[in-house]
């Protein structure tokens, strides 16, 4: 039970989340409705690596960067994590950006820390048989934490938090963006969520996208359902387009990019978004389909497109150099992905080839260390 709470001794309560930030962003980590199913089909990151064809033997060196917003961890929960799937506990370190601090037990938050540290350091040393080495940026401001990370000269960032770009706006959305070209250009690969609230990400009508996955310099980052035989795109409410699920759809900020190859158009009558399509890539985020974590002292199931990003960010450090914007190679080499051709977020559905449900697909891991290998 988080926070060491028991029926004998309760604690007080705590919120569910942080409180408020700038722009209502907030972590997209979802909890299985019946853990206890959930128990059953939920994914080791090492067994998640091998389904997804991750490479072995790399060089590896590459530092990751995660933002933080809230919540908190504690080397107990990692040690337990990294023991339980036979790795060796990675390298944690915390940097505050604005005075934010590293500060567990005091909301569920905790549970979107734990997801991101273990998920990319587990899927570092699957690439690499080796630890890896994380920073954690504490700040109340994603874009002041992802130029910190890239001015410490990390070589990857994962970001799991974000809101939809109206909570933004154009201005605030420009200054995220710029931020994330200046990352990219220093060399640090970028990766956000794209949400976890199917195609309106939480907003008040049927189809948003989320920020700052929707800055083109990010690699944005949907989700899918995976069992041992299937993958398809991840709505555990379907036919609603705010239930729970990945995020995707046509930014209503920025432009049409022409590195998203074979994009689709947003609809014609569309009076929703028309620039931009998130999400670029995915991978498994269905919390019944989930990921096998420790927090709080416990072990648990987690899903979300929270795990998408820092499962990506692990691989892409694994290739040992800094790769800066790595989104145009990806879609110019879409068969480096498992193409995602069935189910729908509520407004948009899947087709053959990319779509703003899970954009090119899911990684194959071998096929997308091929592309950066004369780079390693």
């Amino acid at each position: 039970m988080l926070g060491g709470e028991t029926e004998d001794s309760p604690m007080p309560h705590r919120p569910t989340h942080s409180p408020a930030r700038k722009h209502h962003n907030r972590p997209f980590y979802k909890l299985p409705k019946d853990p206890k199913a959930a128990a059953e089909t939920a994914w080791n990151v090492p067994d998640l690596c091998t389904a997804y064809n991750w490479p072995s033997g790399k060089s590896g060196g590459g530092v990751i960067g995660i933002v933080e917003l809230g919540g908190g961890w504690t080397q107990s929960d990692i040690n337990s994590f990294f023991q339980s799937i036979g790795q060796p506990t990675p390298s944690v370190t915390d940097v505050s950006v604005d005075g934010t601090q590293n500060a567990p037990g005091k909301s569920d938050d905790d549970y979107e820390v734990a997801l991101d540290i273990e998920v990319s350091g587990a899927a570092y040393y699957a690439a690499t048989g080796h630890a890896a080495t994380i920073r954690m940026y504490w700040s109340q401001e994603i874009g002041t934490a992802v130029a910190k990370a890239a001015a410490d000269g990390c070589d990857v960032c994962s970001i799991s938090w974000g809101s939809d770009e109206a909570n933004w706006g154009a201005t605030d959305l420009q200054q995220m963006e710029s931020a994330v070209q200046s990352a990219v250009a220093a060399g640090m690969a970028v990766f956000a969520a794209s949400g976890d609230n199917d195609s309106s990400d939480g907003g008040s009508t049927p189809a948003n996208v989320d920020a700052p996955a929707s800055c083109p310099h990010v690699v944005g980052c949907g989700g899918t359902t995976k069992t041992a035989s299937s993958e398809t795109v991840w709505n555990d409410n379907p036919g609603k387009t705010n239930g729970e699920g990945t995020g995707g759809g046509y930014s209503t900020v920025f432009p049409v990019q022409s590195f998203q190859i074979g994009a689709p158009p947003a609809p014609a009558n569309s009076q929703y978004g028309k620039g931009r399509m998130v999400p670029d890539v995915s991978a498994n985020a269905d919390p019944n389909t989930g990921y096998n974590i420790f927090v709080d002292g416990s072990a648990t199931v987690v899903g979300g497109t929270s795990a998408v990003a820092p499962l990506y960010a692990g691989l892409f450090a694994a290739f040992g150099t800094k790769l800066g914007w790595v989104t145009p190679t990806l879609w110019k080499n879409q068969k480096a992905f498992n193409d995602i051709t069935v189910g729908s977020n509520g407004f948009y559905s899947a087709v053959v080839g990319p779509d703003p449900c899970t954009g090119i697909g899911s990684p194959i891991g071998t096929s997308i260390a091929a592309l950066f290998a004369t780079l390693q």
